[in-house]
Formats: C-alpha cells, structure tokens, sequence
C-alpha cells in the first residue's frame, strides 16, 4: 500500500519519467525535464495523503542524493521540523510543506543513517498548533537510492 501511494505519488507529478525499480517500501524513477533521478517513499500511515520523503541526484548540477521531505500537513511558520533516524535527530530547513536538509554533509549524514536504520519520522507543529509526525519505514531504501545514482549515471548526455 506504501509503495502504491509513493508511486502514484511520482507518477502524479507529470513530465517524462521512467520507472527504474520497486525496492520494498521505496520506489526509483528517473526524470527526463528536470534530468534528475531519485528514490521515493510514502508515509506508513494512510492518511497522509501528498507527503513523501525523496533522495534526488540532479546530474547536470553535480548534485548526489539530497533529500526532500513533502510533510502531510501545513506547518506553524515559527515550528522547526526535526528528521530522527534511530538515535540520530537532524534539524531541517522548511517552507510551509517542504524540508530539505540544511546542507550537502548533512545530506550525506542523513543517507547514511538511512542506510542503517529501520524508520525515520518527520516531526514537527501544524498550523493549528497541534504536533504530528511523518513515519516512514527504511526497507529498501538504500537500494532505491543506489539505483536513482546508477540511473542517472548510466543516463546518456543530452
């Protein structure tokens, strides 16, 4: 059902895209406009409708597995949004809907706990004050981020 939803999620956002694999709970495609290929999962909990957490390589601006979290709910401006990946906890950078990490170390830090762990929550305060969290479960996200990497490698040059 997760992997449903993450897909029709990547499928839903238009332009040029090629499935590369189904890992577990994750999905891999590749973009032809923007030239990008990432890994993708939905939330376990089903009403969580539009959120997902990314891992992005965009060839053409030498950018490798950065992270995008699409949160379920609109967030109080002043809220922080906090990524924890078993005892790690990374402070993200946020709009109203969207986190990103702060910067390219912290990128790789979180892929590596990714890459270790069993879930991530997203955490942070809606705008109407009330908490809520964003889990996700980890199962093969570390091979649909290495597939997104040889996707986009392995992609010809424009």
């Amino acid at each position: 059902m997760m992997l449903a939803l993450a897909l029709a999620l990547a499928l839903s956002q238009g332009g040029a895209r090629e499935p590369i694999g189904v890992f577990e709970s994750w999905g891999a495609f590749r973009d032809v406009e923007p030239a990008r290929c990432y890994a993708i999962a939905a939330p376990v909990q089903r009403r969580r409708r539009g959120a997902f957490a990314s891992i992005a390589t965009w060839p053409g601006k030498q950018v490798h597995n950065q992270l995008h979290i699409r949160l379920s709910r609109q967030r109080t401006p002043r809220a922080r949004v906090t990524l924890a990946i078993g005892e790690r906890r990374f402070q993200l950078k946020a709009g109203d809907r969207d986190a990103w990490s702060p910067d390219a170390r912290t990128d790789r830090a979180i892929v590596g706990a990714i890459r270790a762990g069993r879930s991530m929550s997203v955490e942070s305060i809606a705008a109407n004050g009330a908490p809520f969290a964003d889990v996700y479960a980890l199962a093969g996200a570390a091979t649909a981020i290495d597939a997104a990497g040889v996707g986009c490698a392995r992609r010809p040059a424009p």
